[in-house]
């Protein structure tokens, strides 16, 4: 029965109508376990109605009610669709940690399906429902999946997040670029992947160093596509290289490109990205300083870096309060010092090694002494 009013939705002669006939078999279907599907099918649309109304907070609290994740006959891609939308109004009512819980109900791997994972949902084929028709395919999903992820990712500046989400649609775009030619991601005269590759490429520069950043920076860097893009690839090189990196320089000649990332799929870096990738070229060359000077004055850092003594100073405190470096600074004698911090067994180690070391001149010593014994007591006999 509910099945067959719900047919009449679309034919009802205004939107006050459709909004109570909804309401009415939402009731009727309300805590009926066979026909959980259509009640949800129900609630999607009565929060498809209440957005467009413009409420959208409200729409978002009406999707809330359903957990699909229980549904057992629901077919895999309505269930990951239902809770994409879930996420997409929590997203655009500013409700970010609501997202986030709700994001996690959705395993990134369900997106691709091994031969066992398709063989299980052919014998299940019986017991679950088909999809609906407007319900988009697995790898649409995955797309519209990791775009909303970007989204939740930049409210928190999270650079790297942000990164291995457009890698994510950057490696199924490559594999599959005839899954993508329809969507909103295509840019005239060029390549689709190319404004996701120069996303990533920003992204990573973006990021903080730490060991997930670089492996990922390596990876970018061999990827034979880069060289179509050698501005991008100029860009990556510079960041690996251990040499410092003149800012005003830099600048201008990434600038414009910087400010042409508005013009492409995906929008703007973020209103804090040029303070934050100025910090970025800031902290990489202390990085490179720290690696060819074991002690430097403050003043011949801050030339260096291009900057005042105080924020030199600041830039390095922050650095070695987020562990990113380990250095010591003697204010007084204006002096850095940069120190590797050693455990225990580092502490043996060189020990141990010391000790090899200075047996092997004692050897040595004895060796040269008796050496010297022997060619004097040679000259003796001989005179």
């Amino acid at each position: 029965m509910v099945q067959q009013a719900m047919q009449y939705i679309d034919e009802t002669p205004d939107v006050e109508t459709r909004i109570a006939l909804i309401e009415t078999l939402n009731t009727v279907s309300a805590g009926k376990i066979y026909v959980e599907i259509e009640r949800a099918r129900l609630i999607k649309k009565l929060a498809k109605i209440k957005e467009e109304q413009g409420n959208i907070a409200e729409a978002a609290d009406c999707m809330q009610e359903v957990a699909v994740e229980t549904f057992g006959a629901m077919a895999k891609t309505e269930k990951i669709a239902f809770i994409l939308e879930q996420v997409r109004l929590c997203l655009d009512r500013k409700d970010f940690i609501r997202a986030q819980i709700l994001s996690r109900k959705v395993n990134p791997k369900s997106f691709t399906e091994t031969a066992k994972q398709k063989k299980k949902s052919k014998e299940a084929e019986s017991i679950i429902e088909a999809p609906a028709p407007d319900v988009p395919t697995l790898p649409e999903l995955r797309r519209i999946y990791y775009e909303l992820m970007i989204r939740y990712y930049a409210h928190n500046h999270e650079y790297l997040e942000m990164c291995r989400s457009y890698m994510a649609i950057y490696e199924a775009l490559v594999k599959d670029e005839s899954s993508y030619s329809d969507t909103a991601m295509a840019v005239e005269g060029q390549p689709e992947w190319v404004p996701i590759l120069r996303k990533i490429c920003w992204y990573l520069v973006l990021a903080p160093h730490d060991p997930m950043q670089s492996s990922l920076l390596n990876s970018t860097l061999e990827d034979k596509k880069l060289s179509e893009i050698p501005k991008f690839q100029a860009l990556l090189k510079l960041i690996v290289t251990m040499e410092v990196i003149r800012w005003d320089r830099f600048w201008e000649d990434y600038k414009t490109e910087f400010d042409q990332e508005v013009n492409l799929p995906g929008g703007a870096l973020g209103e804090r990205a040029a303070e934050d990738l100025r910090q970025r070229v800031i902290e990489h060359n202390i990085l490179v300083v720290s690696k060819y000077y074991s002690r430097i004055t403050l003043t011949r850092l801050s030339e260096l870096l291009c900057l005042s003594l105080q924020e030199t100073e600041k830039h390095l405190s922050e650095m070695v309060v987020s562990k990113a470096l380990i250095a010591k600074v003697d204010r007084p004698a204006g002096v850095v010092c940069f120190i590797s911090k050693m455990d225990s067994n580092d502490v043996l180690n060189s020990w141990a090694v010391n000790i090899e070391k200075l047996l092997d001149l004692v050897e040595k010593s004895c060796h040269q002494i008796h050496k010297e014994t022997m060619v004097h007591k040679v000259t003796l006999k001989v005179q």
